[in-house]
């Protein structure tokens, strides 16, 4: 995850210039936070376009709503919690037939237990795969994968939010943040490498 420019006194500092009227300011408030913004969007609409314009529209209403930001959260998640509820909108005007999928809570899915061995699948070996086939490989998984899992491995494994964190940003709680990573990383190791065994060295 991007630091928060070294200190929380630091994005403090901006925030409340901002406010008292240097929007020139709010370029150095979010440039830490584009990718991981991108990212997240990008989880739920997978498409490259459509994640720059919800990313754009996330940050403009971030700028307009700063005043309401009273810092119970911390920035970063603030305005993940904004690109989420911007993509997903987004994602129910152009396709409504995948709501459901977007709003379904603690259902069976998210409480099945897998009794397996999980790897990480971030530990995969490099020399399983040519990096360039690897990076193809994950990132075509990654679009397979259902949007309550794939943004949960995003916030998690890939802008290495907390689980607090990634909690709060997603509005569940922290045992089904930690169910639907499980769930995720399993899927993603068993798309990357179906006939991993135990017997490699990781």
């Amino acid at each position: 995850m991007a630091k928060d420019h070294e200190s929380a006194g630091g994005e403090g500092e901006l925030i409340r210039q901002v406010c008292q009227g240097r929007p020139d300011l709010f370029y150095s408030l979010i440039e830490p936070y584009e990718r991981m913004v991108f990212a997240i969007a990008y989880s739920v609409l997978n498409n490259a376009a459509d994640a720059e314009e919800v990313a754009q529209e996330a940050f403009l209403k971030a700028l307009k709503g700063l005043r309401s930001f009273r810092g119970d959260a911390k920035f970063s998640t603030w305005l993940v919690q904004i690109a989420l509820n911007e993509a997903r909108a987004r994602l129910r005007h152009n396709r409504p037939h995948l709501h459901q999928s977007l709003d379904e809570g603690s259902g069976a899915q998210d409480s099945e237990y897998m009794p397996m061995d999980l790897a990480d699948w971030r530990d995969i070996p490099s020399e399983a795969l040519e990096r360039k086939e690897l990076t193809q490989r994950i990132e075509e998984t990654l679009e397979t994968l259902r949007p309550i899992y794939r943004e949960v491995l995003v916030l998690r494994d890939i802008q290495h939010l907390s689980i607090a964190e990634t909690s709060q940003a997603l509005g569940i709680s922290e045992d089904l943040v930690r169910t639907r990573l499980r769930r995720a990383r399993l899927q993603m190791r068993e798309a990357l490498a179906p006939g991993y065994d135990g017997s490699w060295t990781l």
